[in-house]
């Protein structure tokens, strides 16, 4: 799944300071992984109190408020929580700020400016162009469970017949707060696969995450069994569509997104069908040491350390898995097992970092809701309970959702709960993005243009096209 270091790709920063030179708009241009992310950042005075808001309109991500601001003596401190980020700058007698932005290990100078910043444009061959040669509708529904409304977008084949009713896709995106396209450093996934399935005779449905883009509610507080029922509401909505097929409606489910469709199913006799695309097979805890290992290795760290970094995670996420729920004592030992192991082994911190800020950070993330629930969750119960078909494919060079080990976990206990409708499928040389990878690498993501392979695209297409004939 995508990795919460690449969460700096989509939701950043928020600041607010104490003079009012501070307020009204700045720009930034973020600099990662090969690619440009241009940040905007609204800052407004109520009551005596700053208050910032982030868009990121490269990926269709807008209002991300800020967590915790300081200006003190000209050094602006900004800290997200929610995906264990920081950032320091100083105000300059220019009127801008420079600083560093920081999220884990990564450091990359941020600088903010009143002037306009215009990013240099990426090729993006696939990327669709209107006209499109189907129908395509703005749409909300709502998730009456969690009192939240969901915006998306829903295609259509166009036919002859206007009574037709087509077999349809629901898309469910990876880990992070996603946009309805999974926009990620300049590409964007889901408007290809969306696109693609559409012309080839299917109805789509993407959507924002919930607390994203146009959706309401509360990212940040939601586990994968919550964003479940937002899954389930876009299946509800579209039984109301006389255009929608409604014996013929599944879903495709990206990274977390193959996690979040296998529960819906287990719980949902009328799903006809789940797609899952770099699912998950293993146990969290398993899953993310895993994934920590291989990204180490492909980034060239010794097996010395990458050992030793195995090692850590899986004694943190034992004190999280036996404290679940209890934060100040997750906080108190975890605190304690990192100053202990860090000290000892200071080539693990990031050069530029502190030891407290290096902890600090990790536990912003290790005490979200989110995490501790994926940290604890095995798929395989769920997996066995679906009954559906399932498609199940990855590519040989996913370094975040290893394949062959994820493909056979799924296989395994699909079959083991009496289903027998299972199909998996490894793609050579693609990356995690269902990329054409060298390495696999996330650092390669924004360098390859290509978006979706079409060897991967024509699989999805023609299996549930078997599947809804």
């Amino acid at each position: 799944m995508k990795q919460h270091l690449l969460a700096i790709t989509a939701f950043l920063l928020g600041l607010s300071a104490y003079s009012q030179e501070i307020t009204g708009d700045w720009n930034a241009m973020l600099k990662v992984m090969g690619q440009e992310l241009p940040l905007v950042l609204h800052i407004s005075e109520q009551n005596g109190t700053y208050k910032t808001t982030l868009d990121s309109p490269k990926q269709g991500a807008m209002g991300i408020e800020a967590s915790a601001t300081t200006f003190i003596n000209d050094t602006l401190n900004v800290e997200v929580k929610a995906i264990g980020m920081t950032y320091e700058g100083v105000y300059q007698e220019n009127g801008n700020v420079v600083g560093t932005f920081q999220q884990g290990g990564m450091q990359l100078p941020l600088e903010l400016t009143r002037e306009a910043i215009i990013s240099e444009p990426v090729n993006r061959p696939q990327e669709p162009i209107k006209p499109y040669p189907y129908k395509e509708e703005e749409v909300t529904f709502e998730n009456t469970e969690a009192g939240i409304t969901l915006a998306g977008t829903l295609t259509i084949p166009k036919s002859i017949m206007a009574s037709k009713a087509y077999p349809a896709v629901i898309l469910i995106s990876g880990s992070g707060p996603q946009n309805r396209d999974e926009e990620l450093l300049g590409h964007k996934p889901f408007l290809v696969l969306s696109d693609y399935l559409t012309r080839q005779g299917f109805a789509v449905l993407r959507y924002d995450d919930r607390g994203t883009a146009q959706s309401t509610g509360d990212f940040a507080s939601a586990t994968s069994e919550d964003l479940a029922t937002d899954a389930q509401a876009a299946f509800e909505f579209l039984l109301s569509r006389k255009q929608i097929n409604p014996n013929k409606i599944g879903f495709a489910g990206h990274s977390e997104g193959g996690l979040i469709a296998p529960m819906v199913a287990a719980k949902n006799k009328d799903v006809a069908f789940i797609a899952l695309l770099a699912g998950v097979g293993q146990p969290g805890a398993e899953l993310l040491a895993d994934q920590r290992y291989l990204i180490g290795k492909a980034q060239g760290m010794s097996e010395e350390t990458l050992k030793k970094n195995r090692i850590g995670a899986e004694n943190i996420y034992k004190i999280i898995n036996d404290n679940t729920g209890d934060d100040e004592v997750i906080i108190e030992k975890a605190t304690i097992y990192l100053k202990n192991a860090l000290t000892q082994n200071p080539e693990l911190v990031p050069q530029g970092m502190s030891v407290d800020q290096l902890i600090e950070q990790q536990l912003n993330q290790l005490t979200t809701p989110w995490f501790q629930y994926f940290l604890k969750t095995d798929p395989s119960p769920t997996l066995e309970k679906v009954q559906c078909p399932v498609l199940a494919i990855n590519g040989s060079l996913d370094l975040q959702v290893p394949s062959q080990k994820n493909l056979s976990l799924i296989e395994e206990h699909v079959k083991k709960g009496g289903n027998d409708d299972v199909t998996t499928v490894e793609i050579p040389n693609l990356n995690h993005l269902f990329q054409t990878a060298e390495t696999g690498s996330p650092t390669e993501y924004g360098a390859i243009e290509e978006t979706f392979s079409p060897v991967a695209l024509e699989i999805i297409g023609n299996w549930i096209k078997e599947k809804t004939n």
